[in-house]
């Protein structure tokens, strides 16, 4: 049961996708050394992922990173929450994108011991759920240093 003073959420995210962003995210933080997504679009059919890279990835990092992606959502990982006052947060979780007026109750989001985040957006219970994941299509921009990933989820 969340806390009553748990911030509220202003959109219904499809949780299988939701919950591939957090695993496409610790992906990204574990291959690239970057910082979760600075942008992100969340939708049932097609998402898209901002992520602040140096370079473009090459062709061998895009498909190493789509098949490490799905190694984690097919190790059937389960999804739990815990509820910590902020100052209780762990260090490994970067609060930078709260928003000034966020609780002093979080809810964090961990993924098998794979990913851990403050998130109040809504989740699968095991990433076995989730489906295939696999990148539609991938820019860069030289002058922003920005990647953008397009996603969608198949079936299996």
């Amino acid at each position: 049961m969340e806390p009553a003073d748990l911030n509220p959420h202003n959109k219904q995210e499809y949780p299988p996708m939701h919950t591939a962003e957090h695993i496409l995210n610790q992906t990204m933080v574990r291959m690239f050394g970057c910082p979760r997504s600075r942008n992100a679009h969340i939708e049932r059919k097609k998402s898209k992922c901002d992520y602040l890279l140096p370079a473009a990835p090459t062709a061998e990092q895009v498909d190493e990173l789509q098949r490490r992606v799905n190694e984690v959502i097919a190790s059937d990982l389960k999804v739990s929450y815990e509820y910590v006052r902020r100052d209780q947060v762990p260090s490994e979780v970067d609060l930078g994108k709260l928003p000034d007026d966020a609780s002093d109750t979080l809810r964090l989001v961990r993924i098998g011991d794979y990913d851990l985040c403050a998130c109040v957006g809504t989740h699968i219970d095991h990433t076995a759920e989730i489906g295939a994941f696999e990148i539609v299509s991938h820019d860069y921009n030289t002058e922003s240093h920005t990647w953008r990933l397009r996603f969608k989820l198949i079936e299996r």
